[in-house]
């Protein structure tokens, strides 16, 4: 038996142990508390505050798009989206269905867009309706304590002053796709999400980094049923960090709206592009494709509908035919080839060639777009009157790698590498080409279509307007660009852009003027193709082209090309520059099945030559008017119809 002793000792122990678990447990506790309150203190009580305030992000303002002179093309206005939060829908099906009443929007809409973005966290807002109207807004704002997790708010929207004018060449924005969002992080430094807009084409896409700024912060305090209360500050709560929104930087483009919206006018109604480009700078002036779309309602998102209705237009839209389409040159091409001709020394000044409206090659002849011929035809009037056989003549004495070299050295079959997405490089044939492509020897016949602008020859309006300037300012090669400079709401300068020679073509003063002076006969002498642009105080030189889009027997040749069916007419072109004495300003125009360049093109060209030269060189301009009017202070229009056909025979 235990002694009192013992017992006394064995209680003890006991209360000693159970002491030690009482102190250790106490003292966990107490650390526990430390950890919780003194350590983490700071962190769970930010987590405390937003349990019950949102977090909502402030859009940066997007930057906006100024023409060389400082008038705005692209701008951004305020709009009112609707906005679920999924954490705060307390009854859901009830909330939608109200939902569905005010936006008099399906359900099922309503609970697609949801299913879509339920893998994002619950407490992000989901769009559900863009730009709704003030009433639908007043609505939603009187009925929130009705419609728990719904939320009006506001957005900024991309606007562009002249519509659909110059569309492919600005760009549109639109939100990014979930296909996108991976290929984007490794992109860019740049934290895209979900929800976010982000430019798509033209120079929204291509300047999307400098244009788009950098989103913000703020906290708002809500109820347990999602409601706005109050807009919190770093005052209020400690711990709470509020982030400004950064406006995007502006852009000041070559553009010159004057003479952009000259193109649009004359390119009303019909499908084709227009460039427009500086002579001395590589300056994009103007640049037009159309039909075109109105980049505003990318912004205001998408519908399946929209979309289809666009990607489903036989006339494409969507597509820029000034960078992302080539097209047989025609007879704007004959001027590479007596350039090629000349500096290769073929032929001189003084080649000479009778065209009686047809040249014998092979099994077939080769037919001249005059049915009767030319008659005794020169280098001069080879351009003037555009002579078929003049140039059938040359293919025989011309290598076809020889009129590919110095194509070349005037910017085509490769990219300009203009500051712009997807352009394309056109095509230009050689003997190589042909071997790897088909895989058998080139032909003289080839060449005979080659020198005319045809077969294998493809180009853009912007290689042919480049082309052109370079044959304007005595050789000189320049790349293209589209924007000026960006800078920020302060005025600094972030990115500039500055003129850029491509290369010396090393052609010739001798060649350069023998071809300057043909250019301008075609326009200012009565028997050129383009005579019907004389006049108009511009002095403009220039070359008209019509490019076959189907080939024809030859019974069919000669047939009006306006009685044909619209998808086989002719496409029309003109290619020049202004003012002849000291250019300025080089264009280039295509207007698809206007059958003729004269009467299709030309007049488009005219148009934007004017507003250059009203704008630009206004003394001049008058002086050229009153010279001719023959001083006498009144302009009288005379417009006496040409054509031109070159490129019929094929």
């Amino acid at each position: 038996m235990f002694g009192e002793d013992d017992l006394v000792k064995a209680h003890k122990q006991r209360a000693d142990v159970i002491g030690n678990i009482i102190l250790t447990c106490f003292s966990l506790l107490l650390a526990r508390l430390w950890f919780l309150q003194i350590y983490k203190g700071e962190e769970f009580y930010k987590y405390s505050l937003e349990n019950r305030l949102r977090k909502e992000v402030l859009e940066a303002s997007r930057g906006l798009m100024f023409s060389r002179d400082n008038e705005i093309l692209v701008y951004n206005v305020p709009r009112f989206d609707v906005i679920v939060t999924p954490q705060y829908l307390k009854n859901k099906i009830e909330t939608i269905e109200k939902l569905s009443d005010i936006l008099d929007m399906p359900v099922a809409s309503i609970e697609a867009i949801l299913k879509k973005n339920r893998s994002q966290a619950s407490y992000r807002p989901v769009t559900i309706k863009k730009n709704i109207s003030r009433q639908e807004v007043a609505i939603i704002e009187t009925e929130n304590a009705k419609i728990p997790g719904i939320s009006v708010t506001t957005v900024i929207s991309r606007e562009y002053t002249d519509g659909s004018t110059g569309a492919h060449l600005l760009g549109y924005i639109s939100e990014i796709s979930q296909q996108q969002l991976p290929q984007l992080k490794k992109r860019d430094n740049f934290d895209y999400r979900l929800g976010d807009t982000i430019g798509q084409s033209g120079l929204e896409e291509k300047l999307d980094l400098e244009l788009r700024g950098e989103d913000g912060y703020e906290f708002m305090e809500v109820d347990a049923r999602g409601r706005k209360r109050r807009v919190i500050n770093s005052e209020l709560f400690t711990g709470i960090e509020m982030k400004s929104a950064q406006a995007g930087n502006n852009v000041r483009l070559t553009i010159d709206r004057d003479v952009q919206m000259a193109a649009v006018k004359g390119l009303e109604g019909k499908v084709g592009a227009a460039v427009a480009i500086s002579t001395e700078t590589g300056e994009i002036l103007a640049m037009v494709s159309t039909p075109a779309f109105h980049p505003s309602l990318f912004s205001l998102g998408l519908t399946r509908d929209f979309w289809n209705s666009l990607v489903t237009d036989p006339d494409k839209p969507l597509l820029d035919r000034a960078i992302q389409s080539h097209y047989s040159p025609g007879s704007t091409f004959k001027t590479i080839t007596l350039i090629a001709a000349l500096e290769s020394g073929v032929i001189d000044e003084n080649f000479e060639v009778n065209c009686n409206g047809k040249f014998p090659m092979g099994s077939r002849p080769f037919h001249c777009w005059k049915k009767h011929g030319h008659g005794r035809v020169g280098v001069h009037k080879s351009i003037v009157e555009s002579c078929d056989v003049f140039f059938y003549k040359i293919a025989t004495k011309l290598d076809i790698d020889v009129l590919a070299k110095y194509s070349k050295l005037l910017g085509f079959g490769s990219k300009s590498e203009i500051f712009l997405p997807r352009e394309i490089s056109g095509l230009i044939p050689s003997k190589e080409w042909k071997k790897k492509r088909f895989g058998s020897e080139w032909h003289m016949g080839e060449t005979l279509s080659c020198v005319i602008g045809q077969s294998y020859v493809n180009v853009t309006p912007l290689q042919l307007a480049m082309s052109y300037a370079a044959i304007a300012n005595g050789g000189h090669l320049f790349r293209p660009y589209v924007y000026k400079e960006v800078f920020s709401n302060d005025g600094q300068i972030k990115k500039k852009t500055n003129p850029e020679l491509i290369r010396e073509t090393g052609i010739s003063q001798k060649t350069l003027d023998i071809v300057r002076k043909a250019l301008n006969g075609a326009v200012n002498e009565p028997h050129g193709t383009a005579f019907a642009q004389k006049g108009h105080g511009i002095h403009m030189a220039g070359k008209t082209g019509t490019s076959q889009v189907v080939s024809f027997s030859a019974d069919k040749i000669f047939n009006r090309c306006e009685d044909k069916e619209y998808q086989f007419r002719h496409h029309g072109l003109f290619a020049g520059f202004a003012p002849y004495e000291n250019p300025k300003i080089a264009v280039a125009v295509i207007v698809e099945h206007g059958c003729h360049g004269s009467s299709a093109a030309g007049p488009v060209a005219r148009e934007m030559i004017t507003s250059y030269m009203k704008k630009y060189q206004p003394e001049l301009y008058q002086a050229i008017l009153l010279k001719e009017d023959g001083g006498k202070g009144s302009l009288m229009k005379t417009i006496i119809e040409g054509e031109d056909q070159g490129g019929g025979n094929e």
